[in-house]
């Protein structure tokens, strides 16, 4: 192997979790080693298991149709959400999802408030990504899209795709609104998940020496 076995077990495909890294690097950002995102891969499988509550919930009503209803539950949804493309639950960092992918996921997958935004960072990586985002969701939001209804019961709650595309018209002009806390939030903002995994020990020898310490 040429990774060692954490890399496969956490990343699945390190080769790729890399190659996306240096791109990130290539744009000017900061981007962390592919220990340091492993890490930041166990601090999202963390939220999945003990806060759930944060993923695919909101307090906004739910659509007024019988699929929207149903779709509320939320194991009934995921075959739904896998068919569709639209989650991909092993890759819990997003750095192995193409950008169709991630525009199944903002179109077809619920996103509470500010959540849009790690998505939306991630695609402002990739040019013309977010004009597309754009497109798509003004598609959902109009009826123009011939599967507008069912990626709107598929979200479940009211006013989604709205949401989405303001959010998206906004991230197109630079705006992602976020307030500071949330900005710096690793579960919110893309951005501040890698800066938050950059911050973690380089190597897990130095992992193992901190947790020592503590």
């Amino acid at each position: 192997m040429s990774h060692p076995p954490w890399a496969y077990l956490l990343l699945l495909s390190p080769d790729r979790v890399e190659e996306r890294l240096a791109r990130i690097r290539a744009a000017g950002r900061r981007a962390p080693n592919s220990w340091q995102i492993a890490q930041g891969v166990l601090h999202m499988l963390h939220r999945l298991v003990f806060r759930s509550d944060t993923v695919g919930t909101s307090a906004a009503p739910v659509r007024d149709s019988w699929r929207a209803r149903l779709l509320k539950w939320r194991p009934l949804r995921l075959p739904f959400l896998l068919a569709e493309r639209a989650v991909a639950p092993l890759d819990l960092s997003g750095l192995l999802s193409s950008r169709e992918r991630i525009l199944r996921h903002l179109l077809g997958a619920h996103h509470d408030r500010h959540q849009f935004v790690y998505d939306l960072e991630m695609l402002s990586l990739d040019d013309g990504a977010l004009d597309e985002l754009v497109e798509r969701a003004s598609a959902v939001v109009s009826g123009a899209d011939p599967r507008a209804a069912w990626l709107r019961d598929l979200t479940v709650f009211e006013g989604y795709h709205e949401s989405l595309l303001e959010a998206a018209e906004r991230a197109r002009r630079g705006d992602l609104g976020l307030p500071a806390p949330e900005a710096a939030d690793p579960d919110v903002s893309f951005f501040a998940y890698l800066d938050w995994c950059a911050a973690q020990p380089p190597t897990p020898r130095a992992s193992l020496a901190a947790w020592v310490a503590s």
